[in-house]
Order: structure tokens, then sequence, then C-alpha cells
């Protein structure tokens, strides 16, 4: 290939250039301007929470979300297995029991029926990452907490312009979180949000963001917090892609029903639908999950084939119960995992930038097959 073709690449317009720029001008870089509000009134309004909480990362997000809730050392955290570890390292960092829940084989979220039977006295919150591709059937999670009274943090950081039904996805958490990094739908190049409709969660939150400093006395500090602000310059640079999260979303779409139509029929390999009972893909990555062990071929040696080829792939995800840290820290975690650990083994992801031409799709495409024949 002549060039190059990046797992991703993030999609600046002219506008979004023009507001940064507008931002300069007026010297509103820090994150005491203006724009800042904007975006967390705007943000939340669309997923439909009262409260909005702009912060410097999404890993910031899930650290202030977790201490916001307040929970005790002894409550327990359910996070899925098979996801970032900012969702684990949240957790740890509040010194909180953790339990880790395996994920279905083909849509890659946490299995709802493992989580239910992990549920205990103990389980005061769960992490709910919704992963690549379809949400988490959230409705039925909601269902299984209420009763139970645990909080549902929900990680929405792939998913931001997804609905289920007609609710955004991070409308159905307690308390939700945002990234806004390069790869995301929306990016700040950094930056990430929280929402909620709890007052009392929104207000632990805004402290925590910005070192707790006291009410009376400034420099008294309350508790501690963490400098996670965002600046100005990254709320404008958001709030401009906001505006278009619509069309950003729908092409994102477009590029993976490409994908599925041209990939389908490859029996080696799976490749998620456009659609399943309760939602649409929103292709934030186009992922693949090779079936055919017998091939010989696992996700890396995949992934140095496409780089030869021009072609950028990241791997998927590596399951929390193989993390090396873990075990150093001498985590005991107990549970079969079995899907976490093959996805991991034998998932990828492909390019899957919004100004993806169809030739460069087509041409990925051909070569995927060919390998995979």
């Amino acid at each position: 290939m002549k060039k190059f073709i990046p797992v991703s690449k993030p999609s600046i317009s002219k506008k979004d250039i023009k507001s940064v720029i507008s931002v300069l001008k007026k010297n509103w870089i820090s994150s005491e301007g203006p724009e800042v509000k904007k975006l967390e009134f705007r943000f939340s309004k669309l997923v439909g929470h009262k409260y909005g909480i702009a912060v410097s990362n999404g890993t910031a997000a899930l650290e202030i979300a977790i201490k916001s809730l307040n929970l005790s050392k002894n409550d327990e955290v359910i996070v899925p297995n098979f996801t970032i570890f900012s969702n684990t390292l949240a957790v740890i960092k509040q010194n909180l029991k953790i339990k880790f829940v395996d994920c279905n084989l083909f849509d890659w979220n946490m299995d709802l029926n493992k989580l239910e039977k992990l549920i205990n006295k103990n389980t005061k919150a769960i992490i709910a990452t919704h992963i690549y591709n379809f949400p988490i059937q959230m409705n039925k999670l909601k269902k299984m907490c209420k009763n139970k009274k645990i909080f549902i943090i929900e990680d929405a950081a792939e998913v931001i312009g997804q609905k289920i039904g007609n609710v955004y996805c991070g409308g159905f958490g307690d308390i939700s979180t945002y990234s806004f990094y390069a790869n995301k739908q929306i990016t700040s190049g950094e930056g990430g949000m929280i929402t909620t409709n709890n007052l009392k969660f929104y207000q632990n939150a805004v402290n925590l963001r910005n070192l707790c400093f006291g009410k009376k006395d400034r420099f008294n500090h309350s508790e501690i917090g963490w400098n996670y602000r965002i600046t100005n310059l990254q709320a404008s640079l958001a709030l401009s892609q906001l505006k278009r999260i619509n069309s950003i979303v729908k092409k994102k779409e477009e590029i993976g029903k490409l994908y599925f139509e041209k990939l389908k029929n490859n029996k080696n390999i799976f490749i998620p639908p456009p659609k399943n009972n309760y939602s649409k893909n929103i292709y934030w990555v186009v992922a693949i999950l090779i079936l055919n062990k017998k091939m010989g071929k696992d996700a890396k040696k995949t992934m140095n084939y496409l780089k030869k080829k021009g072609i950028g792939s990241r791997p998927f995800f590596w399951p929390m119960n193989k993390q090396n840290i873990l075990k150093k820290l001498k985590y005991k975690i107990k549970g079969n995992f079995k899907n976490s650990e093959y996805i991991s083994k034998y998932g990828f992801y492909l390019p899957s930038s919004i100004d993806l031409t169809k030739k460069e799709v087509n041409l990925i495409c051909k070569i995927v097959n060919n390998y995979f024949n």
C-alpha cells in the first residue's frame, strides 16, 4: 500500500479549530473558563442527567465517581473482567474489595447472569462498562440492582451518542463516566465527564476534582482530592464536537455496516452485526474475533501481518485476572474467565476513523478475507 491506514485518528473540523482559536484570543484557557460550564450543561442534558462535571480524562472520571459514593472499606465493587484497567484502578485506589465477572463471548460485555450470582450483601456498586460495540442491557441491570440498593457506575466512555431505546447511554447510571480521548466519538485530546442526577454525588465530585478546597478557608483542605480539572481550551474543542455528535455516530454506523457486509461471510472470523434485539451497534471500533484456532493465527500474528500490509490494528483488552500488577499486589481472583481469556488472545480491531473511504474499507476487508481464507 502507498500509505499506512492508522487504526484511529481524530476528526477535527474547521469549526473545531475556530472554536479553540476564539478561546485563545479571549485568554480563557484555564478550568475557570465559560466553555467548561457550557460543556457540562450541554453534555448532561444530552444524556438526560441533571449534573455534569468535566474532568481531565476518563480515568479521573472513574476515580472521582467511585469516591463520590462514600463507600466503606469492606464494601465490594463488581467490575468486568474484560475491560480497560482504569475500571479496576479506580476501585483499588479506594481500598475497596473487588470481584470480577466474565464477559459474553460475542458481544464482549459482562455476562449479567454470572453477575447476578456474584452479588451478595457486601456488594455496593457495579461498574457497568459498555465495550466496543453494543451496550449492556441496562434496563435489566437496573432492575437487578434496584431491589438490592446497589449503585451503578455506568462507564459510557466508548458509546457516547449511542441509545438504548430513547435513552442515551450514560443516562442509566446512578453516576456515569465518559472519555474524550482522541479515539472517542468526540474528543478534546484528553478529557472526560461525569454525570449524575444525585445532588450529593455531584457536590462530592466537584470537590474531589479540585483538591477539596476548604469552604471557609480556601487553603485549609477538607479531604483528599485531586487536581483533575479540564481546561477551557479542551472544553471548547469538546463542545464544538458535541454539536455534531449525531452525524459522527451515523458515520461510525455506516463504516461498521460496510465492514460487516464485506466480512460477515468469512467463517473463520466473527464481526458483530449492525443491530441486536435492543440496540444498534455504534461501531466505536470495528472489532474482529478469530473463530478458527486451527489456522494457527491469533491476534498478534494477524496484527503483524496487517502492519506489513500498511494497516493499523489494536489488540483487545487484557483480562483483569491475568494482569501482572494484580498478581504483584497478591489479589486473590476467583472464578472462571474463559471468555475473557479467549477473546483477549483472538480479538483485535481494524481502522475505525470516520474519515475512512469506501475504497480503504474495501481494501482492508480484501486483505483480511484473504488472510483468513
